[in-house]
């Protein structure tokens, strides 16, 4: 009868707590639930509702669960979901901002905290409120996603320097910034959706694919492919955007809760993500793989050549590129 009645009181407090909550946030993610990315929005949903006492309610949907990177910014926008994560520069550019495209440019940035420094800058500030205006998303903080490698199959080992990348089909997101990035490599960039990259690459539809390390491991890649190459070639972020009008329905005191979440979820995923990079490379060693230490420089100097051509300058201002290397 005791163990009954337990039964009804946390039926009755689940209950309660559901139907109590003024607002409801639904988070849209690709992301698998091992990534550190959906780790993080599991700690945004704690500070979140605890500090709103149960007021807010956040809703994590993973693993593309609403549809793909694209469907999901189309649904942020309509507002049929609030808060969207896969988001960043090169998605900003689709949605008819071109100068955030130097900001997913290959080795733009030379350390974390240099990204850091850049993002939270008056420059991009004003991207923001241009992003804002146009399209109606308001970003919420910037996560940092980790150091993108490349990660080929046994076909395209190994490789040392941009010309070694010469008809390597390399996945890349849809998105011409995105594809940017492998022709600045050296590569031939293969759009595919981020869903499919296990199969392509099992398959042999693709040769490799970039992304940081915890990725790879969260993903499973390093079971169908053969060598990582440390490129460093681009200090990968995430932006959280959430539908403006949404926001602007909350109370400031729910403002401020979402702000707060932000910044402690975006601690602790930065804080997996830069543990992670430190452990896999050994992990990856023992699974076989090999990994190649490649000429560094020479994927600078081929970034460098590739966007100096005036299309560049056109999108993203005179000069943006070096501006925000020499920031």
């Amino acid at each position: 009868m005791l163990k009954k009645l337990w039964v009804i009181l946390i039926a009755t407090a689940l209950f309660v707590f559901s139907f109590g909550a003024e607002y409801v946030i639904k988070v849209a993610t690709v992301g698998s639930p091992q990534q550190p990315q959906v780790k993080a929005a599991e700690v945004f949903k704690d500070v979140v509702e605890t500090l709103s006492n149960g007021k807010m309610e956040v809703q994590i949907f993973h693993s593309g669960q609403l549809g793909n990177q694209d469907t999901e910014m189309t649904m942020v926008m309509r507002g049929d979901v609030q808060i969207v994560l896969d988001t960043g520069p090169a998605w900003f550019v689709k949605l008819g901002v071109p100068e955030f495209g130097v900001f997913n440019a290959a080795y733009v940035f030379k350390s974390l905290d240099h990204m850091y420094r850049v993002m939270t800058s008056p420059m991009v500030q004003d991207l923001y409120d241009k992003l804002l205006k146009k399209t109606g998303l308001r970003v919420l903080d910037t996560w940092y996603l980790g150091t993108r490698e490349l990660d080929l199959t046994k076909k395209a080992c190994p490789v040392y320097k941009p010309e070694d990348l010469k008809g390597v089909k390399l996945r890349m997101p849809n998105a011409k910034t995105w594809l940017d990035v492998g022709r600045a490599l050296g590569a031939n960039p293969t759009p595919m959706d981020f869903t499919e990259v296990y199969l392509g690459l099992k398959t042999g539809i693709i040769d490799g694919q970039d992304n940081p390390l915890p990725t790879d491991y969260a993903m499973k890649f390093y079971e169908v492919t053969s060598c990582i190459v440390l490129t460093d070639h681009l200090i990968s972020i995430l932006q959280p955007v959430i539908n403006n009008k949404y926001w602007e329905k909350l109370p400031d005191e729910y403002k401020f809760y979402i702000k707060k979440g932000m910044e402690v979820a975006r601690y602790y995923m930065n804080y997996l993500v830069l543990d992670q990079e430190a452990k896999l490379i050994k992990f990856f060693k023992e699974q076989g793989m090999q990994l190649i230490i490649p000429d560094k420089q020479a994927f600078i100097e081929n970034a460098k050549k590739f966007y100096s051509q005036p299309e560049f300058d056109e999108a993203w201002g005179k000069g943006m590129y070096e501006k925000i290397q020499n920031y």
